[in-house]
Formats: C-alpha cells, sequence, structure tokens
C-alpha cells in the first residue's frame, strides 16, 4: 500500500533520469538546467535518479575482487552508494541554478520493500517528508533503484528499479505525470535502428506498452510499465538531450486514444528453442518437463505440444538464451525417465511480435502479418496469440527483413493511422 496525503497540486510532475542522463559531470548539469526550467514554469518537481553510467558494473566489479560470492545483503549496501552520489550532485548543481533542492535516499524517504535484496518489491512510500519540501519550494531529488526492509536493511529494486521507484513515487504523490528521460526521445513503431522509417508514437496504452516490454522493446521496464497501470499513472517518456513532447503512455480508455489496427512491432534476439520428442500421451506429461524447468529458476516463453499418432506427443518451448544449456541438460534428464527419442535445441532464433488494441475489432491481422513472412520466404516455426499481440519464433537470420516487411505491410510508417 502506498501513503500519504491524500490531496495534491495538479501540477506536480517526477521525472526519472537514467545513467546515461547523467553519466558526467556536463550532462547532470544540463539535468539541473531541465528540472530548473521547469520549477520556473510552475511545476512542483520530484526527480528521481539513476547512478551515473557504468558505475553499479565498477561497484559489482569490486565486491568480485573481495569475494567470489558474497552476501546479498552487503551486496545491497554497496551498489546502493552509486544513487547516493547522483543525488548529491544533482542536488548541487540545481543550486547552483539557484533552485532550491533536497537530496534523500530510498531509506530516507521510507521507501518500504520486503526483504529480497536485489530483487525487492515496494510495499509502501511515506510521502509526507517529500510534501514538506515541496510545499516549502523545493526540488526533490531521489535515489532510484532502493528502499529499506522493515528491520532498516538497505535493498535494491533490481532491474529497472529507478523506473520502478519514479512510477511509485508518482502514485504515492498523486503526480500529474510521471516523465522518464532517457536515450530516445518516445516509443516507436519498432526499433529505428531496423527501420529508418519507424515513426515516435505520440500516444500508446499501458496494455501494449506491457507487451512491447514483454517482447523485447527496451524504451522501459516491464516492473515500471506494470506498476503504472495498476495506479493509472500516466507516464511519459521523454528524450534527455533533445526537446520534444516524447510519448504519453495512458488508458485505453481515454477517449482521445486513436486506436490503429498495430502500434508496434516488438522482437527479441536472446532467444532459444528446445523441444523433447516422443514423450508419453498422458495427463500431467508438460507438468513434469515444465515443471522442472521452473524449478531450476528458467522462465519459459512460448510452448507449443503436438500429439502424433502413435500414442506419444512433442512439447517445445523457448527460454532466455543464456539458459539453453542449463535447460538442455535438465531435459536431457527427464528424457531418459520417460523414454523420450530426442531433445532437440536451437539458439539461432528470434521472437518477432504485432502489438496493438486495436486487434480487437479487426478482423485479418495474423493473415496479413502471415502473407508479408511469406512473401519474403520467412518460415515460421512457432506461433501464439493474446488478444493484443501475434508472436511469431523465426530463424535468426530473417530478423530484420521480416521486422521491415511487417512495417510496411501496416504502413506503420505513415503518420495517418491504420484503421
Amino acid at each position: 500500500m502506498l501513503t500519504g496525503p491524500s490531496i495534491y497540486p495538479m501540477n506536480l510532475v517526477v521525472q526519472k533520469y537514467g545513467g546515461t542522463s547523467v553519466g558526467s559531470i556536463e550532462r547532470i548539469q544540463a539535468v539541473a538546467q531541465k528540472v530548473a526550467a521547469s520549477r520556473r514554469e510552475g511545476h512542483q518537481v520530484v526527480v528521481v535518479v539513476s547512478a551515473m553510467s557504468g558505475e553499479t558494473n565498477r561497484l559489482i566489479a569490486l565486491a568480485a575482487e573481495i569475494h567470489t560470492n558474497p552476501s546479498a545483503r552487503e551486496m545491497d549496501v554497496l551498489v546502493s552508494t552509486g544513487e547516493q552520489v547522483t543525488i548529491a550532485l544533482l542536488s548541487m548543481a540545481l543550486h547552483e541554478e539557484g533552485c532550491d533542492a533536497r537530496s534523500y535516499t530510498g531509506g530516507q524517504v521510507r521507501i518500504l520493500t520486503d526483504n529480497e535484496h536485489s530483487k525487492a518489491r515496494i510495499q509502501e512510500i511515506d510521502g509526507h517528508r517529500i510534501r514538506d519540501d515541496l510545499e516549502a519550494g523545493r526540488v526533490v531529488v531521489v535515489a532510484g533503484f532502493q528502499g529499506v526492509d522493515e528491520q532498516g536493511n538497505i535493498t535494491t529494486l533490481g532491474r529497472g528499479g529507478s523506473d520502478t521507484t519514479a512510477v511509485a513515487l508518482a502514485a504515492a504523490l498523486r503526480a500529474t505525470e510521471c516523465q522518464i528521460y532517457t536515450d530516445v526521445d518516445g516509443v516507436y513503431t519498432t526499433d529505428p535502428r531496423v527501420v529508418d522509417d519507424a515513426r515516435r508514437l505520440e500516444k500508446i496504452t499501458f496494455e501494449e506498452m506491457l507487451e512491447m516490454s514483454s517482447q523485447g522493446s527496451k524504451v522501459l521496464q516491464i516492473r515500471a510499465v506494470e506498476f503504472a497501470g495498476k495506479y493509472q499513472v500516466p507516464l511519459r517518456v521523454l528524450s534527455s538531450f533533445e526537446e520534444g513532447p516524447g510519448t504519453l503512455i495512458t488508458l485505453e480508455e481515454d477517449d482521445d486514444m486513436e486506436k490503429p489496427v498495430v502500434s508496434g512491432i516488438a522482437f527479441n534476439r536472446d532467444e532459444a528453442k528446445l523441444t523433447i520428442r516422443g514423450i508419453p500421451d498422458t495427463p500431467g506429461i508438460a507438468s513434469t518437463v515444465l515443471g522442472a524447468i521452473s524449478e531450476a529458476n528458467i522462465e519459459v516463453d512460448v510452448i507449443v505440444q503436438n500429439v502424433g499418432h502413435d500414442d506419444t506427443a512433442s512439447l517445445t518451448f523457448t527460454v532466455h538464451r543464456n539458459d539453453m544449456s542449463k535447460a538442455e541438460a535438465i531435459l536431457q534428464r527427464i528424457a531418459k525417465q520417460l523414454k523420450a527419442t530426442t531433445v532437440e535445441s536451437d539458439d539461432r532464433i528470434v521472437k518477432v511480435s504485432m502489438v496493438g488494441v486495436g486487434m480487437r475489432s479487426h478482423a485479418g491481422v495474423a493473415a496479413t502479418m502471415f502473407e508479408a513472412l511469406a512473401r519474403e520466404n520467412i518460415n515460421i516455426q512457432l506461433i501464439t496469440t493474446s488478444e493484443i499481440k501475434i508472436t511469431v519464433v523465426i530463424e535468426e537470420r530473417y530478423l530484420e527483413l521480416a521486422v521491415r516487411s511487417l512495417h510496411s505491410a501496416f504502413k506503420l510508417e505513415q503518420q495517418d493511422l491504420v484503421e
């Protein structure tokens, strides 16, 4: 539960700046200028910052020189110091801009988490101290990625933790908007490095952004999008390095939200595919196989089961490429137990996903997708769907060709949205 005062000004914004955005003194000074400009425009501003780019990795490397397997508690104490440096420097830079500011660690704000070190989850935020500073005319600068548990131990939130901190604070403070400043100027129809005419989206729904993030889009972390959707915090992705409106991530129910059939194409290169063949076609077999994979803390994504005419079945699923060898060893063990015929693995595959809330009300999306891939002689190995997503697994060598052909087939480069 998030706690705090029940009424806040409508011009309160939370701004988050990542490691690249605060990667040098010059960039910290540039951030201070942006924040001071927001303050002069009449906004109350809370800023959440990451450690300077590369700092967390440097701290982890130091720990590795001391101990081969340091305790999770002490690692959290160590890596949380990176953000502490940034909040102090940014506050100093704001003072230099003539803007009163005060910095806080996660513990000082009292961002209360559970006690799962390195992957803690936020349970409660006390917003009273921040409110007092805002009402006194100060900018509040908060260390992202960290909190404390009930015993006062420092905890860190894991991957994407600073985004999560920003969204959680925006929810607790009932901010008008949570602005995520990064090295891109918004959310695009697909990766502009793959498709030259990829288009920046003015708006996208939480649901679409969640699917895009889960399928490979690196703009926002999944946990932050989930948090924003749960607490209905409008998110805006902006560039730290150039001016622009960015992309607003908001509720689907927004009456002004136009709903194209497809909003974007996400893809993930870090995939591997495993298949176990000749397993008995009996109840509980899938549970036996995937249960063993799950117990090894390996996340499974696309799953397809096929049944043959000889009372045997095959089970195919995808995992992160880094987990392929570990998963294959587990399957080999299970294959002996079940007297399966073969175990196969392939780390030369990728996932490509079409995402759009308009799929709910428009037929023919899958047909158009498959036709576009067929024209390029791209074979589809696996298919999975949801209400607003179609994902295919294909050979890695066809990734960029597939994304470009699909982007063109759905006319995503056009400014007028496809209906």
